[in-house]
């Protein structure tokens, strides 16, 4: 403040133009607060929900991740078996289980099961090699939260493949 002092010995304080101002500009309004807040509660709870989501994203993600592994682990071990082991009712085991723990270091038991099967089933072809062909198809399925998911592949396995090379 500064003071300025008149002649008949009157002291006059001059204020600054901010203690000036009426009270209702110097503060916000009810009505600002209000939609300040709103505003601030709607960001919180989408951003809860985007982080929801995305966690829930990538746990399927993961779990997609796993089942295919799981599937192509089972679709080297039947590409390396011997023709006549595949011919051989019992060889191959027509369902298996494997488990999943994405909180865990490895894959043990505690989190998800994958259940499996492998079907031999002859090669659906005409041709004259049908009888030296054929089809495996390897399931898995598991539950994930509410849900049922499952992914398949199929290959067909042949009497001169490969592995008459490597036996």
């Amino acid at each position: 403040m500064k003071m300025k002092i008149k002649q008949s010995y009157q002291i006059e304080f001059k204020r600054s133009p901010r203690v000036t101002r009426g009270r209702r500009e110097r503060a916000f309004t009810l009505a600002e607060v209000m939609v300040a807040f709103g505003v601030f509660g709607a960001v919180l709870v989408s951003l809860c929900a985007g982080f929801s989501s995305g966690f829930a994203v990538l746990r399927v993600a993961r779990e997609n991740l796993r089942a295919t592994q799981i599937l192509e682990e089972r679709m080297e071990l039947i590409r390396l078996v011997r023709w006549q082991d595949v011919n051989t009712k019992g060889f191959i085991p027509t369902s298996f289980s494997a488990p999943f723990d994405a909180s865990g270091s490895t894959n043990t038991a505690g989190g998800l099961a994958y259940q499996g099967t492998i079907i031999v089933t002859n090669a659906p072809v005409v041709e004259s090699y049908a009888t030296h062909l054929k089809m495996i198809q390897i399931s898995v399925t598991w539950k994930s939260g509410n849900a049922m998911r499952n992914r398949q592949m199929t290959t067909y396995v042949s009497e001169y493949g490969t592995q008459k090379y490597i036996y």
